[in-house]
């Protein structure tokens, strides 16, 4: 979380004040949802948003909640319904364990398959997409744009209709969103956890076309139905009232930076940094293939193992924490989600060439 949102919360945490600066002589978590105080805030974050992604006006923008493991099953039980009987297809590019959750999420309430994996490359690279096996019945294809993982990411999304597909794109974005602009034309449904860069854990964000509501099945719980949710603007249940608020601050700081634009340009220079880095490192190596390294996640492993233990305690001495690989994987991974200044990244890599220096 930026250091400024983080501020601005703790002194409105008792009393919050509306954009005349009038206090409300409540937090946020006391308020009703319902209230016109409330109202107003869910109103700029929505609003705020909007423009910041360049959001077009025939797609919706919805707060819910769940994260995206929930949506994993949310996405089918909306779009696999109504028209004709039976199971609806629907096509998932696997490329990490992020999208390989989605799959098998979804086999419970659709026709899920792998149209194309990179499982055999350990989750190195994304498959060419002239080699996707997309159905021509899908109702959608999924992919996870940013897998946080094995630290890869589609610098670019793809064309389903130059591959030959009517289906609509659907975007698990959590872990990259509002760190690079997104191309609208190609999608259908994007979703994203707020806990990487918009906010705390709580809070899920969905931005669908409007031609893709109502296709929900039977079984799809009310509080869960896009169609629903949108026709209540997001308050159809009880959301999660400090996550938007939280989100909200998180937006305007992104507009005081001067936008998604302008943060993609300090996220590529972060990423560039680090990687170079490694790259020119003996000790360090970063196995996904170049065309599609994370900016936002950024795995990267010792060549001698036994080190491991012994860089983590001098990183948390430091100060660098959190750089623990994810267990599936091992090794190490930084995270550097909009939030993290570049002096951070400069921190770790001073850190890890002065490590380099010791132990050679």
């Amino acid at each position: 979380m930026p250091l400024p949102v983080l501020e601005r919360a703790a002194s409105e945490m008792s009393n919050w004040s509306d954009a005349q600066g009038r206090p409300s002589g409540m937090g946020v978590m006391e308020m009703s949802h319902r209230s016109s105080a409330f109202t107003a805030i869910v109103q700029h974050a929505e609003r705020t948003l909007r423009g910041l992604l360049a959001v077009p006006e025939h797609f919706k923008i919805l707060f819910m909640q769940g994260g995206g493991l929930a949506q994993n099953a949310i996405v089918p039980m909306n779009l696999c319904g109504l028209p004709g009987a039976g199971l609806a297809a629907a096509d998932f590019v696997v490329t990490g364990s992020w999208s390989q959750k989605s799959l098998q999420e979804a086999t419970k309430y659709c026709s899920a398959q792998s149209a194309a994996s990179s499982a055999d490359g350990s989750f190195h690279r994304i498959p060419d997409p002239a080699a996707w096996q997309l159905r021509s019945d899908a109702r959608y294809v999924h992919v996870c744009s940013n897998e946080t993982i094995h630290g890869v990411e589609f610098h670019s999304l793809p064309d389903l209709a130059a591959l030959g597909s009517k289906a609509p794109l659907v975007i698990d974005f959590s872990s990259h969103v509002a760190s690079r602009p997104v191309d609208w034309s190609k999608v259908g449904l994007a979703f994203a956890g707020a806990q990487k860069n918009l906010g705390p854990a709580g809070l899920t964000l969905v931005v669908v076309r409007e031609d893709l509501l109502g296709h929900a099945l039977d079984i799809c719980p009310s509080a869960m139905d896009y169609t629903k949710v949108a026709a209540n603007a997001s308050l159809y249940n009880t959301p999660p009232t400090f996550g938007i608020y939280m989100a909200s601050l998180v937006f305007d700081w992104l507009v005081a930076q001067g936008g998604v634009k302008a943060i993609e340009l300090r996220n590529i220079e972060k990423a560039a940094l680090l990687f170079q880095t490694i790259d020119g490192s003996d000790l360090y190596f970063n196995p996904v293939d170049a065309g599609c390294r994370s900016r936002m996640n950024v795995p990267f492993f010792l060549r001698e193992p036994a080190l491991e233990a012994a860089f983590l305690q001098g990183a948390q001495e430091a100060g660098l924490l959190q750089l623990k690989g994810h267990k599936s994987v091992g090794g190490l991974r930084a995270s550097i989600y909009n939030a993290m200044p570049l002096e951070g990244v400069q921190a770790l890599v001073a850190y890890m060439r002065s490590f380099e220096r010791t132990r050679a």
